[in-house]
């Protein structure tokens, strides 16, 4: 491949990624305003993209203008591959982001694969057909799943953790069903990719984006890349030791965040407070947090502290990489100020006041995205994985 035409494919890619402008073309591809402004003229009279123009954007010379593909029929998959859930979004190339169909179950990775694998497969299949086209129009596949990833290999870092074994790989066995190349990565990880690139903190230095459900993983951006570590343990939040004392984690550690404050522990909490009374017990952390909103006095406790907790474990995070916004999600984040608040004083508590001043810019918030994120992130991922591919090939 020319060079001119692996940058005309780099620009189209970052096209159906996002549609964005020449500005935004530049920032996310890395190449010149030179470059970017003749391909995309070229593109534009190939009938390859649009130019979304109006009048104001004419007056800037048009580098304000959206760029847009002309109609495609490739569909992008992101899945997110819970402990007990999978939601499934489809999207035409050629539409905006926020266009997805959407396909959700309450089964999960906790099932095992030979059952969870089919099941993706025709939640897959569903949602490409809500978006008018066939299985055979995927271009892109990609997979979060909440565990380690080693990036030099694609599949799970050591210690291999349950509901995972070794040699399991969802990636290969979900390509395996659908004769599609799949790939995957650390659901937090893709969190984290998904709210740089639509939830509006594409320009910030560093992003932390936290996934608390079942388990409790952060994704980190720095300088505009994941930043993953030699074996794809970088951001291993709930495996942060809160309590040398506490109760042994899968991972085998002890007191680690996730046993303190996962899901599983916070149900187990509310439980073990309603000893011989137990009707209308929360069965999941939805229920939980529903109670806490209908403000029961156990629940609503369980909460608050699982945020001051959280707070202190990032305080740590914050005094090490000093970030611009920290972005709470997962199914969490459902609890809004019942966890952000206490969040928010605990950081303010134990992190450095320089890391955590307002007055700095420095922002904690909810996922703009909310329980789609992890699953953006992955059709992020898949898409992005096309330039990759070519480029070890050419290499």
């Amino acid at each position: 491949m020319s060079h001119r035409d692996s940058n005309r494919k780099r620009i189209i890619l970052a096209i159906m990624i996002k549609p964005d402008t020449q500005a935004g073309i530049v920032r996310r591809t890395l190449l010149s305003q030179a470059t970017v402004s003749t391909a995309v003229r070229d593109l534009e009279k190939d009938g390859i993209v649009r130019m979304e123009r109006n009048s104001a954007a004419q007056g800037k010379g048009g580098r304000g203008v959206p760029v847009c593909l002309q109609s495609a029929a490739n569909v992008a998959v992101g899945v997110d591959l819970g402990f007990n859930h999978v939601t499934v979004i489809a999207r035409r190339v050629d539409e905006q982001y926020d266009r997805v169909k959407v396909q959700q179950s309450t089964d999960g990775a906790n099932r095992g694969l030979a059952h969870v694998i089919p099941l993706v497969k025709r939640m897959i299949e569903q949602a490409v057909a809500e978006t008018g086209r066939t299985s055979d129009d995927i271009i892109s596949v990609g997979i979060a799943v909440p565990r380690m990833i080693d990036p030099r290999s694609g599949t799970f870092a050591a210690p291999v953790l349950p509901p995972w074994s070794e040699g399991g790989d969802p990636a290969k066995e979900l390509a395996r069903a659908l004769g599609v190349r799949v790939v995957m990565d650390n659901d937090a990880n893709l969190g984290a990719l998904a709210e740089q690139t639509y939830g509006g903190s594409e320009h910030l230095e560093t992003v932390v984006y936290v996934k608390a459900s079942t388990g409790i993983g952060s994704g980190l951006i720095v300088g505009g890349n994941l930043l993953r570590g030699r074996s794809g343990i970088a951001g291993e939040l709930g495996h942060l030791t809160m309590d040398p004392h506490g109760v042994i984690c899968k991972c085998g550690g002890r007191g680690c965040l996730e046993t303190i404050i996962g899901a599983e522990y916070l149900i187990d909490q509310v439980r073990k407070s309603q000893l011989g009374n137990s009707a209308d017990l929360p069965g999941s952390l939805a229920a939980l947090i529903a109670k806490a909103h209908a403000n029961d006095a156990v629940c609503v406790r369980a909460l608050q502290d699982a945020g001051r907790l959280l707070g202190r474990a990032l305080a740590q995070l914050c005094n090490l990489f000093n970030p611009d916004v920290i972005v709470l999600g997962g199914q969490l984040a459902a609890a809004k100020d019942l966890v952000l608040k206490p969040c928010r004083e605990a950081l303010e508590r134990f992190a450095l006041s320089g890391a955590v001043d307002p007055s700095t810019d420095f922002e904690l918030r909810l996922s703009s995205l909310k329980q789609r994120a992890e699953a953006l992130g992955a059709l992020v991922l898949g898409l992005d994985s096309i330039l990759a591919d070519e480029e070890i090939e050419e290499s």
